[in-house]
């Protein structure tokens, strides 16, 4: 068994059954894309547009690809006839891109909104209330071809725990309360929280997808 497929047998059993693992392959080369691949690993999660794009090219269709990074809306045309779900909506303006370009292609893509959780500033997203305006917007009716799915967040980068997990906690209830203004398009039901550093306190605060980058392939 090679390391990467060890590596990933050792994080899928850590997992609970509702928590499913993001392989995060940005920077890493399609041999050890293929590696993960043929250990079972499905969803792929990539932070620039255009690596996703080469990947998904040379790679087997059967892999589900996550865009995870900061999105601009420029770049969406390209990512948008395969992506299967976009992280990182961080605007209004953006999802009306995303609906734009999956119209294009017949498609409804799903999203998730991502909500500013961390004390950094170099962080993207909404806040609690910026997302609720949102999915309580009128116009989202009018965007027939995304799905908000459910929120993301990056914790802040600190060796303190508890902050770690009172952030993963507030995200949760900021999900749970969202989920009173589930219709046709918004339907929370994924919490995309937990990197490798602190995946599993994520998934015990309730996350139904982990993105796990170097803990699977190493560090780059």
């Amino acid at each position: 068994m090679s390391s990467i497929a060890a590596s990933l047998a050792q994080i899928e059993k850590g997992l609970r059954k509702e928590t499913r693992l993001v392989a995060v392959t940005k920077t890493k080369p399609l041999i050890l894309l293929m590696e993960a691949y043929e250990a079972g690993a499905r969803l792929f999660g990539e932070n620039k547009v255009q690596e996703m794009v080469t990947k998904y090219e040379e790679l087997p269709k059967d892999i589900q690809w996550h865009m995870i990074g900061h999105l601009q809306t420029n770049k969406v045309k390209y990512m948008a006839p395969f992506v299967s779900l976009v992280h990182s909506v961080d605007s209004f303006k953006l999802l009306k891109e995303i609906n734009k370009e999956a119209q294009k292609n017949n498609r409804i893509i799903d999203c998730l909104l991502q909500i500013y959780i961390a004390r950094e500033e170099t962080k993207f997203g909404l806040s609690e209330e910026e997302a609720l305006d949102i999915i309580t917007a009128p116009e989202l009716a009018t965007l027939s071809h995304i799905r908000i799915v459910g929120l993301m967040g990056m914790a802040s980068n600190t060796e303190d725990l508890n902050v770690v997990r009172n952030e993963f906690r507030g995200l949760k209830n900021t999900f749970e309360s969202f989920k009173q203004h589930d219709n046709q398009q918004v339907m929370m039901k994924e919490l995309s929280m937990g990197m490798s550093g602190d995946y599993l306190i994520a998934m015990e605060e309730g996350s139904t997808l982990v993105r796990v980058g170097s803990a699977i392939f190493g560090s780059r």
